[in-house]
């Protein structure tokens, strides 16, 4: 079994089926074994994008996000201080900060990050694409 965390592209590449969503990619999630988490960051990313119409979604951000989560049966991971605070010693490989928390949500809840974006994996955290 593997705990994942979903890049906010991916979980959206999920969603709509979407041909970019590597075979891996689509393979772990897919597989009931494993456990899909989704951050509370990218949902906040989702929601500001939204509001700037650099994202459009056919309800509101709470409501997809809501439906998918039942749907997928993943589960939604929370931001701790703990998660906040592990950003602070990170390098600046990545400047995102919403990149930035999930790599720290990741290494301190001992996830394996789903992504394309090659920067994750110049920080000590497992990625699969």
């Amino acid at each position: 079994m593997s705990r994942l965390l979903l890049d906010t592209h991916t979980f959206l590449w999920w969603a709509n089926d979407a041909p970019e969503l590597s075979p891996a990619a689509r393979n772990m999630i897919s597989n009931t074994n494993n456990e899909c988490f989704l951050s509370v960051a990218s949902c906040w990313e989702m929601a500001i994008k939204s509001s700037l119409g650099k994202l459009v979604l056919t309800k509101s951000v709470d409501r997809f996000v809501h439906e998918q989560i039942i749907e997928n049966c993943f589960m939604i991971l929370n931001i701790e201080l703990r998660h906040a605070a592990k950003v602070e010693s990170l390098p600046f490989h990545h400047r995102d900060p919403f990149d930035r928390l999930l790599i720290g949500q990741a290494i301190s809840e001992e996830l394996t990050l789903v992504t394309a974006d090659r920067m994750f994996s110049r920080y000590d955290v497992q990625v699969i694409w």
